[in-house]
């Protein structure tokens, strides 16, 4: 499971790279609106990992404290 967290850390890296890709391209002709759409799903998907994996620790930081 360990790789699971190191995988939240790739969707960030991937919408930085590709908001920098659109703010590059953001003179051209054709607008890099793929390039933002991507970015935005990555940053959410970082942040939505994020947070479930911090409502799952807790999660099971109660079950063991009720369980010893």
């Amino acid at each position: 499971m360990n790789y699971l967290k190191i995988t939240k850390y790739l969707y960030l890296i991937i919408g930085f790279v590709m908001l920098y890709a659109a703010i590059m391209k953001w003179n051209a002709i054709d607008k890099p609106w793929l390039e933002i759409v991507l970015s935005g799903t990555a940053f959410f998907t970082y942040f939505f990992r994020n947070r479930f994996d911090k409502k799952f620790a807790e999660r099971r930081n109660q079950n063991s404290q009720k369980n010893p």
